[in-house]
């Protein structure tokens, strides 16, 4: 086995804001949970790295294949100041890349299959959570994985999956086996590579947003690869009216073809008006903010709850932005209205949920849109800040 391996690498400055203050899970010069005040010229270059070995407990995937996603994009993308969008928890150099997919390759004496509960033999197919909790602080005790204390997330502050192997620990792999004669030959991987971002639209909408009964209306405002996942999910929950508000037309198609009724384009229509149209005054049960523009999307969103004839709206915020959104507390008490946070994926059986939704025929695959390789990973996440046709970008190999 070779002993180097080329990696899309992020590197940037540290150079806080003056209104940044050092918190308790910042490390300085290193990392921090508020990237947007503190790094500075983001750049990627494939550099090699040394491949790493597994520890007692962790396991040495070989990356079969590795989706773009709209934070890889963000954490390589300046503002007008130089400062990275990004505006969460963030640790560089790090190699970029965390809806993973893979073949178990190494593993540590300790590392234990959760299909079998024995050790792993190696050639396993298998994808990853993204979020590395630890299991041990007070909020993974209490069952809010998503919430670690001590939280690395692959890709972001740990390397990633932009390379051809990856080091995880053994707790956050699952089997694809449940895909096994659902796709064919290496589509397996395609298929385990969204696992991971269609489980944060199945986090935010079923166990953050609490989830719809049959027959509910719900509005999804971004056609993103995980605003089209929450339409599938949606609609396979029993929704009678799936709604998606987006102006790239590709993307609007694409949600249509994955369990959108409608689309909005609410560059060019009145995004309250129509929903209000589409849902004969009623409005919607709940609604998805997935676009991060909160400062636009959600005043849209309050009107239509306002002028709506739906109580207990739920509006789940899920797209991350350094910016305030203007809430009317009186929309809320009036409407009896929620908003409510969601981050990450982990927890609750979301992984193996969407694993087996994806065998009983939620063909997520139809989403990925262009496929490339290593060399090209940097070029295409250029591409996506201004050019959103494309859906899912996949690195495969």
């Amino acid at each position: 086995m070779e002993q180097t391996m080329q990696g899309v690498t992020l590197f940037a400055d540290w150079d806080p804001k003056p209104d940044f203050r050092l918190g308790p899970k910042d490390i300085e010069g290193r990392q921090t949970y508020l990237g947007s005040k503190v790094w500075k010229n983001p750049t990627m270059q494939i550099v090699e790295h040394d491949i790493p070995k597994p520890g007692p407990n962790e396991v040495l995937l070989q990356v079969k294949a590795c989706g773009i996603c709209g934070s890889d994009v963000h954490i390589a993308q300046p503002d007008d100041t130089g400062y990275m969008l990004y505006p969460g928890l963030t640790g560089f150099p790090s190699i970029l890349g965390h809806e993973v997919s893979g073949i178990v390759v190494e593993a540590g004496a300790k590392a234990r299959d959760k299909t079998t509960n024995k050790p792993f033999k190696g050639g396993e197919r298998v994808c990853t959570e993204e979020m590395l909790w630890c299991g041990e602080c007070k909020p993974c005790a209490d069952g809010y994985p998503n919430h670690c204390e001590r939280l690395d997330e692959i890709g972001i502050n740990v390397n990633g999956g932009f390379a051809k192997y990856l080091l995880v620990p053994a707790r956050t792999l699952w089997s694809l086996d449940p895909l096994d004669g659902v796709y064919e030959g290496d589509d397996i991987f395609l298929a385990g590579s969204l696992v991971e971002p269609t489980s944060v639209a199945y986090n935010a909408v079923i166990e953050r947003g609490g989830g719809i009964r049959p027959g509910d209306k719900v509005v999804i405002c971004g056609g993103g690869p995980v605003g089209v996942a929450a339409c599938a999910i949606l609609k396979r929950q029993g929704a009678s009216l799936v709604i998606l508000s987006e102006p790239e037309e590709e993307r609007a198609k694409m949600g249509l073809t994955m369990g959108a009724d409608y689309t909005i384009n609410p560059l060019e229509e009145n995004f309250t008006q129509k929903v209000l149209d589409l849902s004969n005054g009623m409005g919607a049960d709940l609604y998805l903010e997935a676009t991060g523009l909160p400062t636009i999307v959600y005043p849209q969103i309050e009107q239509t709850i306002w002028e709506g004839r739906t109580l207990n709206s739920t509006v789940v915020v899920l797209a991350r932005a350094d910016a305030k959104m203007p809430v009317t507390g009186e929309v809320l008490q009036v409407r009896r209205a929620n908003i409510v946070g969601a981050q990450g994926h982990s927890g609750h059986g979301t992984f193996p949920r969407v694993i087996e939704c994806m065998a009983d025929g939620m063909d997520m695959t139809r989403i990925i849109t262009k496929k490339i390789s290593l060399e090209e990973v940097p070029d295409n996440i250029i591409m996506l800040r201004t050019d959103r046709k494309e859906c899912k970008i996949t690195c495969v190999s």
